[in-house]
Parts: structure tokens; C-alpha cells; sequence
């Protein structure tokens, strides 16, 4: 049996993916998906984008672990991830999911805040008197 690895990436989320044959589970920090992600039916469907995007839906098993970020980024993170496992189980897929961005980081990060400004670009009030 053969695994396949990828790491996928957003803002500070980081998701370590490995994509196998088997019957159609994900797993996420050692949790089901419904588990982890609960009632966000909206991140839920972002991971399981690439497989169906793939139609693979039901013949594989992805095990992945998050660190970092929020829900939504670890979501982001984690379809970034299966998508590059997927190029690597079949490199045909890649021509289904590039044009689609899928194997695009996002690399948007917040901004650091600078010295003598009040958030990274805002600045304090300012007045003549």
C-alpha cells in the first residue's frame, strides 16, 4: 500500500497530508472530519473539494495533521495539501486542479505592526491643537 505525502499551506496553518487507498475517510488530528470541523459545513466542503474535483470520492483515505491559524486557514491548508497528494498519487490530476488554483499557496499573511502606528498601517489620531 502505497501513501503519499504533501504539506499544504495558509497564512500560519500548516497541514502535513498523506492520501492512500482505501474506502473514503478523512482523518484530521486524529479525529474525523465531522468531528473536527463540527458545523462548519463550509470548511467540510473546502476539504473535500479536491477529491471530488478528482472523482476519487469513496476509493481514498487522507490522514493529515494542522497546526496553527484558525478553522477556516487549517481548512484552506488542508485542501492545499490533498491537492498536491493527489498530483503526487496520480500526475494526470494535475491538469483538473491547477486551472481551478488549487495547487496555489495563498500567501496573503497579516502584516507586522510598525513602530509609532497603531496597527500595521493605521495610524493615531492626529490633530492641528
Amino acid at each position: 500500500m502505497d501513501k503519499f505525502y504533501a504539506t499544504g499551506k495558509r497564512k500560519t496553518a500548516v497541514a502535513r497530508v498523506w492520501v492512500y487507498q482505501g474506502n473514503g475517510s478523512i482523518t484530521v488530528n486524529k479525529k474525523s472530519l465531522e468531528e473536527y470541523f463540527g458545523g462548519l459545513d463550509e470548511a467540510k466542503l473546502k476539504v473535500q473539494y479536491p477529491i471530488s474535483v478528482a472523482d476519487l470520492t469513496g476509493k481514498l483515505d487522507v490522514f493529515a495533521t494542522v497546526k496553527g491559524s484558525g478553522i477556516m486557514a487549517q481548512a484552506e491548508a488542508l485542501r492545499h495539501g490533498i491537492s498536491k497528494a493527489l498530483t503526487e498519487y496520480d500526475a494526470s490530476l494535475r491538469g483538473k486542479l491547477k486551472p481551478l488554483g488549487l495547487l496555489s499557496r495563498d500567501s496573503r499573511v497579516k502584516e507586522r505592526k510598525k513602530y509609532g502606528r497603531k496597527k500595521a498601517r493605521k495610524s493615531f489620531q492626529w490633530s492641528k491643537r
